[in-house]
């Protein structure tokens, strides 16, 4: 995985805060200037905090769990899901649901529901009913799919949450706190960096910002689903060597009598 650059994220116009009167005061220590009214962020902590952030993902990834990205503001839905699929991950882009972490089942339970109506129409079954009731669970199906999608495979917590904006999808990061997820997140100067366990100070509102940092949690994420997967493979064939083996000691340990015959 490459490393982010200043320059990278200069581009890509990670540095512009919001208005230096719509801020956080906690985000003080990550505010390099201001510039025409508006705060400046210091990119060389961005590089930094975005580094250690992929290191932690990658290790989460490593262990084989999961990582839900969200990201429901109009400039990030694209982004979230596109680098979600990317890295074969969880997402939810459009909208969350209240209770999606803290009322788990609930929503096991509708994503269910869901499974068995996409089964009854693989099957064929939605064209046997009147038009106007096909059409009605055709709908049904669409609706479903656009809420829970994304993260619809996903039978268990995610090993961390990533989100493009912490404010705008609030409801997400305080259930993540509350089931104790851990939380990446892209901290503007108007968030508040002590709510998140890995903030990225960048800005949340520009799409390449958005996309490049995004972007770097996806590729943390597939090297550390190759480490996974190369160590699994490893386990694997230990025991495979082993189980080859023991029948081998067995003979060894056993010593023929002739007189036994």
């Amino acid at each position: 995985m490459e490393n982010p650059s200043v320059k990278g994220l200069l581009e890509a116009g990670a540095h512009f805060g919001h208005h230096t009167s719509y801020w956080h005061p906690k985000m003080k220590r990550y505010i390099f200037a201001q510039r025409n009214g508006i705060h400046i962020i210091d990119l060389e902590q961005t590089v930094q905090m975005l580094m250690t952030a992929c290191e932690f993902v990658r290790d989460v990834a490593a262990r084989g769990q999961s990582v839900l990205f969200v990201g429901t503001k109009r400039q990030a839905q694209q982004v979230i899901e596109e680098e979600a699929r990317r890295c074969e991950m969880f997402f939810v882009s459009q909208r969350w649901l209240g209770g999606m972490l803290t009322n788990f089942v609930n929503i096991q339970s509708r994503i269910d529901y869901l499974v068995r109506l996409e089964d009854r129409k693989d099957k064929g079954e939605l064209e046997l009913l009147s038009k106007k009731e096909g059409s009605k669970l055709e709908k049904k199906i669409d609706h479903l799919n656009n809420s829970l999608g994304g993260f619809k495979e996903m039978t268990s917590f995610p090993g961390v949450l990533f989100i493009a904006d912490p404010l705008k999808d609030k409801i997400a990061l305080a259930e993540a706190r509350r089931v104790g997820i851990p939380i990446v997140a892209i901290a503007d100067t108007n968030a508040n960096p002590d709510l998140i366990d890995y903030p990225i100070p960048a800005n949340d509102d520009a799409i390449k910002a958005i996309r490049l940092i995004s972007g770097k949690i996806a590729d943390a994420v597939i090297e550390g689903r190759g480490m996974y997967a190369a160590e699994q493979i490893e386990e694997a064939a230990t025991v495979t060597v082993a189980d080859s083996e023991e029948p081998i000691e067995m003979l060894r340990s056993y010593s023929f009598n002739p007189d036994e015959s």
